[in-house]
C-alpha cells in the first residue's frame, strides 16, 4: 500500500496537528513541504489537488481531503476504527468533537487573530485585548482538564493532538503557560507522546519567527 502523501508546513499548528495524529497512529506517510511564505501553495500542481490551497491536504491512493480537522477524524476512521484516540461510542466522540471544535473556533482562532497581523500586515505588537482572548481560551481550557488527565476524559485522542499543536505553539511564542495549572500537568504528559519532539521543533521555528518581529514579549 503506498504511503499517505501529507502537504505539509512545518510551522502550521494545524498542519502539525495532522502529522501528530499520523505518529500516534503509526500511518507509513510521505511529507511533502509547501513553503507558504514563498507561495509554494499557490503553484499549479498543487491547486489542481486542493483548489483552497490550504495545508494540512492529504493524498490518500485517489482520495483527497484538506481541513486539519476533517483530516484526523477520516484517518482513525478509515485506519484504526474506534481506537482510544477516536472512540466509537457516539457520547464519547460528542466531546471529542466539541474540544476539536473549541480548538477551531475558539483557542486556535484568537491565536491566529492575534499574531495575523503580524505575519501579514507588518504589525510589532499584540493588542492587550487580543491576549487576554487567549489567556480565556486557555482558562477554559484549564477548565476541560480539572479532575482528568486528558482533554476529553480518560484517555489521549485527537483532540489532545490537535489541542498540543495549538498550545506548544503558544508556548512558543512566550505565553506563560505556568499560571494554568492543569495546562502545564497536561503539557507534561503530552511530551510522552510519538511526534512530541517533531511538533516541538515546528512550533519553535513559528514561535521564533514571530518573537523577532515583536517589540515586547507576547
Amino acid at each position: 500500500m503506498a504511503p499517505i502523501v501529507l502537504y505539509h508546513f512545518p510551522i502550521s499548528a494545524p498542519s502539525r496537528s495532522v502529522l501528530l495524529v499520523m505518529r500516534n497512529l503509526e500511518l507509513d506517510v510521505e511529507i511533502k513541504i509547501l513553503n507558504l511564505m514563498a507561495g509554494e501553495h499557490m503553484k499549479p500542481d498543487f491547486l489542481e489537488i486542493n483548489p483552497q490551497h490550504t495545508v494540512p491536504t492529504i493524498v490518500d491512493d485517489d482520495y483527497i481531503l484538506w481541513e486539519s480537522k476533517a483530516i484526523v477524524t477520516y484517518l482513525v476512521e478509515q485506519y484504526k476504527p474506534d481506537c482510544e484516540l477516536y472512540p466509537a461510542d457516539p457520547k464519547t466522540r460528542g466531546i471529542i468533537n466539541q474540544r476539536l471544535y473549541f480548538d477551531s473556533t475558539v483557542l486556535w482562532a484568537r491565536v491566529f487573530s492575534a499574531i495575523a497581523p503580524i505575519m501579514r500586515q507588518g504589525a510589532t505588537s499584540i493588542p492587550q485585548d487580543r491576549k487576554d482572548a487567549i489567556k480565556d481560551a486557555l482558562k477554559t481550557l484549564n477548565d476541560y482538564l480539572d479532575g482528568q488527565d486528558w482533554v476529553a476524559g480518560d484517555n489521549c485522542s485527537v483532540a489532545d493532538l490537535c489541542l498540543l499543536a495549538s498550545v506548544s505553539t503558544l508556548d512558543k511564542l512566550g505565553v506563560d503557560l505556568n499560571q494554568f495549572a492543569n495546562i502545564t500537568a497536561w503539557y507534561d504528559r503530552c511530551s510522552t507522546l510519538p511526534g512530541y519532539d517533531e511538533n516541538n521543533e515546528g512550533a519553535t521555528g513559528f514561535g521564533n519567527a514571530i518573537k523577532s518581529k515583536l517589540e515586547e514579549p507576547f
